[in-house]
């Protein structure tokens, strides 16, 4: 998302201001990032209107530094609610603050709602992107059901296991998505990632318990085959060049013409036109220059 230079130079005017209190890096620890941030209070809606208006109509930085500062303490509540993905909570309460920052630089004052409920939805968006980024290497959720289900999963489940027939129709039916959908990120969230590269020892052995790479093969590759092909290609590819010096131009051009072009290969008739001679005169010095070719070649 396209965020414009001035947005960038709010935050470096709360990162450098003398009111700071870093919400890019905790200061120290999360207790005491939490305790500083707490300590902004609470705007009331005609102080949060009277400062909006300032930044939405006369880019006033300071009162963009305000508005931030005062809802830190939103995004900490927001972002707790996120702890059961084993992310660390700093991280997640970063990605909110990015996402407050984003809601303070578009929020319009006329529109007549308070700061917070517009930047709700950007916070969360924020937090939502980095869980999926790294709850797992490889993505779980890509496409709209699927980032729905992700975040709703977890505590529509009223027990451990798997959904039986009746809870999966009712999760689908709540969450506007198919069935098919609940089951396939049921199965993605319930899917562990495992090591590729894990060292074996006795143990695992014995347990028949080994890394990915030790039994997952590509069969389609074969390295020895790949490079004696690439070194035939490259030394036939020199012969040819060399070859071709042994041919006038205009042999040179119609050998080209009929069987180097990638792009077109050209009919005699086409060549003939072009050198004002006969098919078959085309043809007679094709094959004649194809002889020497191979004679040099195989010298």
């Amino acid at each position: 998302m396209f965020i414009s230079a001035k947005f960038y130079f709010i935050c470096e005017v709360l990162m450098n201001s003398e009111l700071q209190i870093s919400f890019i890096s905790p200061l120290g620890n999360l207790e005491s990032y939490i305790k500083a941030a707490n300590s902004w209070p609470i705007l009331s809606a005609g102080k949060e209107q009277v400062l909006a208006k300032k930044l939405y109509n006369h880019c006033d930085l300071n009162s963009a530094k305000i508005l931030i500062l005062s809802h830190l303490r939103f995004v900490i509540h927001i972002a707790r609610n996120y702890s059961g993905y084993g992310l660390q909570q700093a991280d997640l309460i970063q990605e909110g603050n990015i996402g407050l920052m984003k809601a303070v630089k578009r929020f319009n004052p006329n529109i007549g709602v308070r700061l917070v409920s517009f930047a709700v939805h950007w916070i969360k968006a924020e937090i939502h992107e980095y869980v999926l980024r790294n709850w797992r290497i490889v993505k779980v959720a890509t496409t709209k059901a699927q980032r729905k289900l992700f975040f709703n999963l977890r505590k529509t489940k009223k027990r451990m296991g798997w959904f039986n027939q009746e809870e999966l129709n009712r999760v689908a039916e709540e969450l506007g998505v198919s069935r098919k959908d609940v089951r396939e990120m049921e199965s993605r969230m319930s899917a562990q990632d495992i090591t590729f590269d894990i060292p074996i020892d006795d143990e695992l052995i014995n347990n028949k318990s080994l890394a990915p790479v030790y039994y997952l093969r590509d069969k389609t590759s074969n390295f020895a085959d790949y490079f004696e092909k690439k070194d035939w290609e490259n030394s036939t590819t020199n012969k040819l060049n060399h070859a071709m010096k042994v041919l006038d131009d205009r042999s040179k051009h119609i050998i080209f013409s009929r069987w180097l072009n990638d792009n077109k290969k050209i009919t005699l008739q086409e060549l003939a036109n072009f050198y004002g001679l006969s098919a078959e005169r085309v043809r007679q010095l094709e094959r004649s220059a194809m002889k020497k070719l191979r004679a040099e070649i195989e010298s």
